[in-house]
């Protein structure tokens, strides 16, 4: 199969057991996992695009959780919420020049799905549960680029020619 039918095959299955799973067994945000598949590819693919995601998204997710918890001192202070969110900013950009980390936007991709997962979910970053939006964006990451391995390695298997059986002797 051509490679680019492969991708399409392989992300349109995956795609729809992914929103299946999230509709019915999995209660995590759908688009945080989206978000995640194509920080996976954005990292590159394969494990170490997949680590790479996987860190980046989650040091994003850690540095929102950080803003937030600042601006929960003082709810309704666009003052604080500006500079918080803008030191958080600057130390994701600070935290890609790790070498491990090294892709920006993979960072931003974390902190954006924590602070979507707080709106979609009316939950805070005080709140104290197994529905934590820390816990729940965090572990919709992890979801997303776990489809995104599988989606790659399935194109890979689409792609590949079957080979003829060796000669008997």
């Amino acid at each position: 199969m051509p490679p680019t039918l492969a991708f399409a095959s392989s992300i349109a299955v995956l795609g729809g057991l992914d929103t299946f799973l999230t509709a019915t067994v999995l209660p995590i945000p759908v688009w945080v996992t989206f978000i995640a598949w194509a920080s996976f590819f954005a990292c590159g693919g394969g494990l170490a695009g997949f680590v790479k995601s996987v860190t980046s998204n989650w040091v994003g997710i850690v540095i929102a959780s950080l803003c937030l918890l600042a601006i929960a001192t003082a709810p309704g202070s666009p003052t604080l919420a500006a500079i918080s969110v803008g030191l958080g900013s600057g130390l994701m950009i600070l935290a890609a020049s790790a070498g491990f980390l090294g892709y920006p936007p993979a960072i931003v991709f974390g902190f954006a799905s924590l602070v979507g997962t707080t709106q979609a979910t009316g939950r805070g970053v005080l709140d104290a549960a197994l529905t934590h939006p820390t816990l729940v964006a965090g572990f919709s990451m992890l979801v997303g680029a776990l489809f995104g391995i599988v989606s790659e390695m399935l194109a890979k298997m689409l792609t590949e020619r079957p080979r003829a059986p060796a000669p008997a002797r």
